[in-house]
């Protein structure tokens, strides 16, 4: 029995193929992983002694060769086969041992360059493991090192690997080849290495997902409804997918779309110096706030809306102590994410058995992206909102100007807003969200509604406006309240009326030039 063995990532591999070795198996190998075999006292024939041939083109060119796609796509039931392997003195290869280049890590790296990607696109590697699958009847192959313990395992106790897990592993092979296919052609769709950086009209010819179950859920959003979670391999940046699970229960569907609403929102915030605290409740935000410790944060965005942030999911862009956890624990919560957690921290919380706590480690800045959503036959792709105005980039309208104070307060309820459902109106104090309308289908509802859940005066407050006001009746309704200071879009037909309803009440407004819905 004869083994073709060339991988990129040696993990585990002198264990599995010194039991090869053990049970009479000749090995082969190229280049590196030749050297690594050898290091680990292991006998090992280089593929260009069975060539005739050396590694060329600085290792682009070292398995495609007859004799060794030849040993292994012989079919062993068809004698004529076997005759012209022995005529041309070649012999069958039974096992390939192969995993590829690390492409999709390459690409994901901002310090690669376009050749450094490129130099990542295995050859030999994806024609060793096609050929291998499809002979499947009389090859084994092995792409993962974590079905090194099965193949060992029939090898040593009986000396082949069997037709279902050959079958088995056949299927893995072509997923696996399917896989990188799509990440490299993915790549090149997507413009990356050119001048422009995007292909012509921004979007890709074809979509291709080929993400991993990260885990099957319990349910969806209801009982009835059955439910999974499946992992972006490319996804480099702070994600809930790949927080790790301190305590609590699994997370339920849900968990994951309001976490997932809460820690974005939270990361939006990654550039302000002191803690924010977000808590979010069926897919909106009830409470936004900054302070001094995370504790102050904390107290601040639960005062907006005590009674929604009830079975709430909170996310952190400071790590917790035990201060803020005491006081965190003393509310039922279903989430509570955050880069870290004291162990003072994690003792109070450990009190609630139930509830899930999440660690990220250190917030990273978000990349562009393109986010995906379902409908009924089809799928929408958009780049994902990474939109922010500097206080540069506001433009005062009214006869009444924004102080430094007032610029700082009215960005900091802009970036609130972004989080809020469409059509979101959200009153601050600067610090602190006070009253946030969400989701209404009339802007002046979301105005009206923000007013009567705010549990303060709005007075000398601020509001913020995710889109422009189509009437001068929001702007109305806010100066009832004693709001001070608006920011918004603009460019709306009756911008006049709604500057002039704004100078008429003495209130300041800025506008962005950019608008933030969020369906």
């Amino acid at each position: 029995m004869r083994a073709l063995i060339s991988v990129h990532d040696k993990t585990g591999l002198a264990d599995f193929a010194r039991t090869l070795a053990e049970a009479g198996v000749e090995l082969l190998s190229t280049g590196g992983t030749a050297r690594h075999l050898r290091e680990a006292g292991l006998a090992v024939r280089d593929v260009a002694d069975v060539t005739g041939a050396p590694e060329m083109l600085d290792g682009r060119v070292k398995t495609l060769h007859p004799a060794v796609h030849g040993g292994i796509l012989a079919r062993r039931d068809r004698p004529e086969h076997l005759a012209q392997l022995e005529a041309h003195g070649m012999a069958p290869i039974d096992l390939v041992v192969v995993n590829l280049y690390s492409f999709r890590e390459t690409a994901a790296d901002p310090r690669a360059t376009p050749e450094d990607v490129i130099e990542q696109i295995d050859i030999g590697g994806v024609a060793l493991l096609r050929a291998a699958a499809k002979n499947f009847a009389a090859v084994a192959v092995v792409c993962d090192p974590s079905d090194y313990a099965a193949v060992a395992a029939s090898v040593r106790h009986g000396g082949a690997v069997p037709e279902p897990l050959r079958r088995q592993l056949a299927a893995k092979a072509f997923r696996h080849t399917a896989d990188y296919d799509a990440a490299i052609a993915g790549w090149f769709h997507s413009g990356a290495g050119t001048e422009s950086g995007a292909t012509e009209g921004g979007a890709a010819p074809f979509l291709e997902l080929r993400w991993p179950l990260a885990t099957s859920l319990r349910y969806g959003e209801n009982p009835h409804q059955a439910a999974a979670l499946y992992r972006d391999p490319q996804c480099r940046e702070t994600n809930l997918a790949a927080a790790r699970q301190l305590q609590g229960k699994e997370l339920s569907y849900n968990n994951i779309l309001d976490g997932d609403g809460a820690l974005e929102t939270a990361r939006d915030f990654l550039d302000f110096p002191e803690p924010v605290v977000v808590i979010v409740k069926h897919g909106n935000p009830c409470g936004i706030a900054r302070g001094a410790t995370v504790l102050e944060a904390y107290r601040r965005a639960l005062e907006c809306d005590p009674v929604s942030a009830f079975g709430g999911i909170i996310a952190i862009t400071q790590g917790v102590d035990g201060d803020a956890a005491a006081e965190m624990a003393e509310l039922f919560l279903e989430v509570v994410i955050a880069p870290s957690f004291t162990d003072a921290a994690r003792e109070a919380f450990a009190k609630k058995k139930n509830l899930r706590l999440l660690e990220t480690g250190a917030f990273t800045p978000k990349m562009p992206a393109r986010q995906l959503r379902s409908i009924t036959g089809g799928l929408l792709a958009m780049d994902r909102d990474l939109g922010h105005v500097t206080a540069q980039q506001l433009r005062a309208v009214t006869k009444a100007k924004p102080s430094e104070e007032d610029l700082a307060a009215l960005l900091f309820s802009w970036r609130c807003a972004k989080w809020v459902k469409s059509n979101a109106i959200v009153y601050t104090d600067g610090m602190a969200t006070v009253g946030i309308g969400a989701g209404q289908m009339s802007r002046v509802d979301s105005a009206r509604f923000g007013a009567e859940k705010a549990r303060k005066p709005l007075a000398g407050g601020y509001l913020a406006s995710d889109a422009f006001f189509p009437f001068r009746d929001g702007i109305d309704a806010a100066a009832a309240h004693g709001v001070k200071a608006v920011i918004q879009p603009g460019g709306s037909m009756r911008d006049d009326e709604v500057i002039a309803a704004a100078d008429e009440h003495g209130m300041v407004m800025v506008f962005t030039g950019m608008r933030h819905f969020r369906h």
